[in-house]
């Protein structure tokens, strides 16, 4: 993923309402799998 992808992103999730934290955990959680980064469920995903 580029500069631009990752900026684009960012710029969604943002707008999807997650605070940089869970972002950054998302990021985290896509490159090294790891489970502790997993976004939970909240009620709101269907």
């Amino acid at each position: 993923m580029n500069m631009s992808e990752s900026s684009r992103l960012i710029i969604g999730l943002r707008s999807k309402g997650w605070t940089d934290t869970e972002i950054a955990d998302f990021i985290l959680w896509v490159e090294t799998g790891e489970q502790r980064y997993k976004p939970k469920q909240t009620e709101d995903d269907d």
